[in-house]
């Protein structure tokens, strides 16, 4: 495939991966369960969805996982439990913008992880990119942090969430060269989806009864945010660094403000559409960091 073709293809994919994951935040608020009780089905419906298709597909050969590889996959899992179960208990203390803002810190935690894990070092302009990012991030969320509708147990329940993000995205990295994208989702999400099962057990939380809409909830934040958004983004870690791939995330803002401002009419100031503007920016430059990278790889 020629490679203007396939970086057609990338940014298609991720175009469609990241507007399914700015659903995300707009769909929980809408939906009316505990918290922990969200997590569990999203990554449940999830799981299943692609153990099914891992087993039709016959993906998995089981007796060829080596002992570091479930390590991984299981270290994964659980990562990705971490970040679900404090980053969707967080939209229940605050605002959309400041739970989406203070988990989108997750690229400096992986451009830390990833230089003394990976031996990455990032380029001045790769910092500028996260620089800009995240200024343009905590520029959406200035007048939540502000407001009343910020809380302090809320934002740090986020930060918890970009910790988890953060180390689901770097083991991934490694595991994605090793592994297609179907086998390690299957794997990933259905790990995830038993530690926040047991999690929401131990806190007492009820799986049912709950109303049709509730359940129709359940199945549109497991498809869209995690079965087509989340899968994207190891998908792109095929093609990207952990770094660039978070930091690709940052455009989630961007959405999920417009989603919540039609849908749960949240406002939209121009402080807003500034900050999704240096977001932008910051991701055009990470990009072009990380193809500098590769010319730089490829001369050698």
């Amino acid at each position: 495939m020629p490679a203007h073709d396939n970086a057609a293809r990338v940014v298609v994919v991720m175009s469609v991966g990241l507007a399914a994951i700015s659903f995300s935040s707009v769909l929980i608020k809408l939906c009316q369960a505990p918290a922990l009780v969200i997590a569990s089905y999203r990554l449940i419906i999830a799981g299943l969805f692609y153990q099914g298709l891992a087993m039709s597909r016959r993906t998995i050969t089981w007796k060829a996982i080596t002992p570091r590889q479930w390590t991984l996959a299981i270290g994964s899992g659980l990562f990705l439990s971490l970040h679900f179960c404090t980053w969707i208990t967080s939209l229940q203390y605050t605002s959309v913008a400041s739970s989406v803002v203070l988990v989108q810190t997750a690229p400096v935690l992986v451009a830390i992880g990833s230089h003394f894990f990976f031996k990455e070092r990032a380029t001045l302009v790769l910092a500028a990119g996260i620089a800009l990012s995240l200024l343009g991030g905590f520029i959406i969320g200035y007048y939540d942090f502000l407001g009343s509708q910020s809380s302090l147990r809320g934002n740090l329940l986020a930060f918890m969430g970009a910790v988890g993000a953060a180390g689901y995205l770097l083991i991934g990295r490694r595991l994605r060269a090793e592994w297609d994208t179907v086998m390690y989702v299957s794997l990933v999400y259905s790990v995830a989806a038993l530690a926040t099962w047991l999690v929401t057990l131990a806190g007492g939380q009820a799986f049912y009864p709950y109303p049709a809409v509730t359940w129709l909830l359940f199945v549109l934040i497991a498809f869209f945010p995690q079965v087509i958004g989340h899968t994207t983004l190891n998908w792109a870690l095929k093609h990207f660094s952990a770094t660039t791939v978070s930091i690709m995330t940052l455009a989630e803002p961007i959405g999920a403000s417009i989603l919540a401002y039609l849908i749960l009419h949240e406002q939209v100031g121009w402080i807003k559409v500034l900050g999704g503007t240096v977001i932008l920016s910051g991701i055009l430059l990470t990009l072009l960091a990380e193809k500098k990278l590769e010319e730089r790889h490829g001369q050698k």
